[in-house]
């Protein structure tokens, strides 16, 4: 049927990729997020309101604002990603040195089903020339599809269809907690049947 790849820069996603494109690139970074403290200082003193603005909206809570300091700090770990501090900042605040790409499957707008925004299966891969890790995860993903999908079926409403477990096994990816999408609702630990050992042995 079709299989669309948008790319992004940032998160910020002008292109709309994670509402409609089966597979999304976006760029991303890895480690701590760059703070010119001089300039932190300079937006606060400019009338920006860094409480609440800034530390107030982060998603994670990961920022914290010492008004008295005039110091910002940020765990980097809780961090998610999300550049709304860059985007107020961005004198003040840089995405981290080591650049990759974070990497979605399975948006789509609504045609014969609902629309779907991706899901997150690789959360950080680094974009080198000549991209050969992502070919080869490309290429997995699109076998995939095409072996297991119905006639104008698109990758997401597949995904859907069999789970997502079939579908990173099938690819080869291991399950990492960027790609839960809620917390679990039932009690029940399923098991792929070659895992459980016979005798219980």
């Amino acid at each position: 049927y079709k299989f669309k790849i948008k790319t992004s820069a940032c998160a910020n996603d002008c292109v709309a990729s994670i509402a409609r494109a089966d597979l999304s690139i976006i760029g991303t970074w890895k480690g701590k997020i760059q703070i010119d403290p001089k300039e932190v200082r300079a937006y606060a003193q400019s009338g920006l309101n860094l409480r609440e603005e800034v530390v107030d909206l982060c998603p994670t809570r990961c920022m914290t604002w010492d008004e008295k300091a005039q110091t910002l700090t940020i765990e980097d770990a809780d961090c998610s990603r999300c550049i709304h501090c860059i985007n107020l900042m961005p004198k003040a605040l840089r995405q981290g040195k080591e650049k990759g790409a974070t990497l979605l499957i399975g948006g789509k707008a609504p045609i014969l089903q609902g629309a779907l925004l991706s899901t997150v299966i690789v959360p950080f891969m680094k974009m080198e020339p000549p991209y050969d890790e992502l070919k080869e995860l490309t290429a997995k993903i699109l076998d995939w599809w095409d072996e297991n999908g119905k006639s104008r079926e698109r990758i997401g409403e597949l995904i859907n269809r069999v789970g997502m477990r079939t579908f990173l096994k099938a690819i080869g990816l291991k399950p990492v907690p960027q790609m839960i999408k809620n917390p679990r609702t039932n009690p029940y630990v399923f098991f792929w049947p070659e895992e459980i050992k016979k005798g219980g042995k």
